[in-house]
């Protein structure tokens, strides 16, 4: 995979009263991110090649991918395809990053969402949504341990 083909078109970057190892788990494990995620359970082959899955709260798998970078507690890039028809046509392959770093006594979480191709600002909307309000739900999490009610579409 050609990693450099493909260009940022969201970043987001939260400040987290967390270790990094905690935010590493909330991100790859599947009963974490049903607490923060609406329901929605994370998969992660924890290895480069490793499958990715976030399965729906009916268990049926809405995102699917591959582990393309596995660095515990630091990085973690993986391929985003999204199992809605038309969709993945319309978005092809997405690159999702996550880069976590000690910042001072909280953690700085970085996302970035980026694309192979140029992408339809009203797709894009859907990702300007829902982003910020999982990243929310994870920091709300991890500083709180309650999620914040979100109801993801």
């Amino acid at each position: 995979m050609d990693i450099g083909k493909f260009k940022p078109s969201l970043v987001y970057t939260i400040y987290i009263a967390s270790t990094p190892e905690k935010v590493w788990e909330a991100l790859t494990s599947a009963e974490y991110s049903r607490e923060y995620f609406s329901g929605f359970g994370v998969e992660v082959e924890d290895r480069v090649g490793g499958a990715f899955v976030l399965r729906a709260p009916d268990g049926s798998v809405h995102i699917s991918g591959e582990v393309v970078a596995y660095d515990p507690p630091h990085k973690l890039v993986i391929t985003f395809n999204v199992n809605w028809p038309g969709l993945i046509e319309a978005l092809g392959e997405t690159l999702v990053t996550y880069e976590i770093e000690q910042s001072g006594e909280s953690v700085r979480l970085t996302m970035t969402e980026a694309n192979e191709r140029e992408i339809d600002e009203d797709i894009l909307s859907g990702g300007r949504a829902g982003w910020p309000a999982i990243l929310s739900s994870l920091k709300s999490v991890l500083e709180t341990g309650k999620p914040l009610s979100i109801k993801m579409e």
